[in-house]
């Protein structure tokens, strides 16, 4: 039971780390807009962007 809990305290503490941005150390930003709706995406990145979104 204590490898268990063991290996459930584990998987707890690498989701709540990825979770705040630790594994990597990459912050969340959006395909096309991030923060502030900047963008830096191309034309053609924007139809690949749409085409996706329709075939899903």
């Amino acid at each position: 039971m204590s490898t268990f809990l063991a290996t459930l305290l584990l998987f707890a503490l690498v989701m709540g780390g990825m979770a705040l941005g630790l594994a990597g150390g990459r912050s969340l930003k959006g395909s096309c807009g991030g923060k502030e709706g900047s963008c830096t995406c191309t034309q053609r990145d924007r139809r690949a962007c749409e085409q996706k979104r329709r075939a899903a």
